[in-house]
């Protein structure tokens, strides 16, 4: 099975979300795309009570999607979770992987990858699935990552720009979201009245 994560706080999942994770099924031909919300990411300060909503929104968004499946791996620690736990567990738990676990990141986080946890222990054990929007690697740059033996390629996808914070300000302005976010999503803000 080749396995490609999809780890984020999706607070909230929106439109662009899915996309990513359409292309990288269908382009790179993996066999599940498993989401991963973080209950209590490491770099972000996040409403603790906002935690199951984010995880009840990416349930509803991915209802329909086969082959897309989420993963309360980071809610059952009930703390702060480090990506090398998770990618850890994972190995240890599913069997029957087709080479490396894949994982997609955007480009600014790939970025700033030499601030996370055990950084050099997991770039051994993922391979990168890097998103670019307007700001894409250098040749510089690539031979840089490469050369610090990290395993990566640079997703060919036209990049929308969506992000959670900007539909953030958007609920919170009154403004419609109704084309960034699935139609399920939508209701279970105004039902909640999150962002607000």
């Amino acid at each position: 099975m080749k396995l490609c994560v999809y780890c984020g706080t999706f607070n909230p999942i929106h439109n662009e979300h899915i996309e990513i994770a359409k292309f990288a099924k269908t382009e790179l031909n993996f066999d599940k795309i498993l989401f991963i919300p973080a209950y209590k990411p490491p770099h972000k300060n996040l409403d603790g009570k906002l935690a199951i909503h984010r995880f009840n929104m990416l349930t509803l968004a991915l209802a329909d999607y086969d082959n897309f499946y989420i993963s309360d791996i980071e809610f059952k620690r009930n703390g702060y979770s480090y990506t090398i736990d998770t990618i850890e567990e994972l190995y240890a738990d599913i069997h029957g992987l087709d080479g490396k676990i894949k994982f997609i990141i955007g480009m600014d986080a790939f970025k700033n990858l030499n601030t996370w946890h055990n950084i050099e222990k997991l770039k051994q054990i993922v391979e990168f699935i890097v998103f670019q929007r307007d700001n894409v690697l250098t040749i510089e740059e690539v031979e840089k990552f490469k050369n610090d033996g990290f395993d990566f390629i640079c997703a060919k996808k036209q990049f929308v720009d969506i992000s959670s914070t900007m539909i953030r300000e958007k609920v919170k302005n009154g403004q419609d979201i109704r084309n960034l976010v699935p139609l399920n999503v939508k209701n279970y803000i105004e039902k909640y009245g999150l962002y607000r």
